[in-house]
């Protein structure tokens, strides 16, 4: 399975990090952002890595070259920065079949595992990690909105007044659908094109979807304080700098769902 990474923004939120350099190049623990999502993408068996490059995208491909231990990487430019949607849209003429797909941004000790697993029994058109987060940073993340049944019954990106605190995270599968689904999104209010709305797409058609709740953890990486905070739980300690222990029982669950239109 290919495995498509999103690396082409200018993280200007993690400057003066990023002042020369992307994003997706700055330091974790020593290693890149990038090296971390490779890592973990290589572990889940991809086989090709497609990244979308954009801001200093000379940075990245001189320093990964043509492959990442042994596995093959292409890149795709996305030329102006228009939004996740409009992100992988790039990379369609790559993808011919299901596939995974990672914020390049985000460090991950999770049970991504579970999602391609899920993919693979179901063939979901689409399958994601789903937290929740306190509702004053939902904001910040796509926001599931969910009924009386917890069933997910639409996403939006980033909003203002959030329906809930249940996000999605950073790691997706997805059929082909979602390209078709990607080239009908509209502009959001933010002037992007949203990964989420695509989504949504999917859930009104119809679609089967896969949601699965995340165990373990994961940091988006879209401030400073938060490039610490990945390196404090990769080194085994809490957000907070305390030890903390690894390897216990954290609650987990699934949902699988077909959403209809009104």
């Amino acid at each position: 399975m290919k495995a498509v990474v999103l690396a082409a923004g200018e993280g200007t939120r993690l400057r003066p990090l990023t002042d020369e350099k992307p994003k997706g190049m700055v330091e974790i623990d020593g290693e890149p952002i990038l090296t971390h999502c490779f890592e973990e993408l290589r572990a889940l068996g991809a086989d090709e890595f497609v990244v979308v490059v954009g801001y200093r995208k000379q940075d990245i491909i001189s320093y990964y070259g043509d492959a990442f231990e042994g596995v093959p990487i292409t890149y795709s430019h996305q030329r102006e920065q228009k939004g996740l949607a409009h992100a992988l849209l790039t990379v369609e003429e790559h993808v011919e079949d299901d596939f995974m797909l990672m914020l390049g941004d985000n460090v991950f000790d999770a049970n991504l595992g579970d999602v391609v697993k899920r993919q693979r029994e179901d063939r979901a058109d689409a399958a994601f990690l789903t937290e929740e987060v306190p509702y004053e940073e939902a904001g910040r993340y796509g926001v599931c909105a969910t009924n009386d049944y917890g069933e997910i019954t639409d996403v939006v990106e980033k909003p203002e007044n959030p329906p809930s605190n249940l996000v999605m995270t950073g790691f997706y599968t997805f059929t082909p659908a979602i390209f078709h689904a990607c080239h009908l999104v509209q502009p959001s209010n933010r002037g992007e094109y949203e990964i989420s709305e695509a989504i949504d797409l999917l859930i009104q058609s119809g679609r089967t979807i896969d949601a699965i709740r995340m165990d373990g953890w994961r940091v988006d990486v879209g401030y400073p304080e938060d490039r610490k905070k990945a390196e404090r739980l990769l080194r085994g300690e809490d957000a907070d700098g305390d030890e903390t222990e690894t390897g216990g029982e954290s609650e987990s669950g699934s949902a699988e769902f077909s959403a209809e239109s009104d």
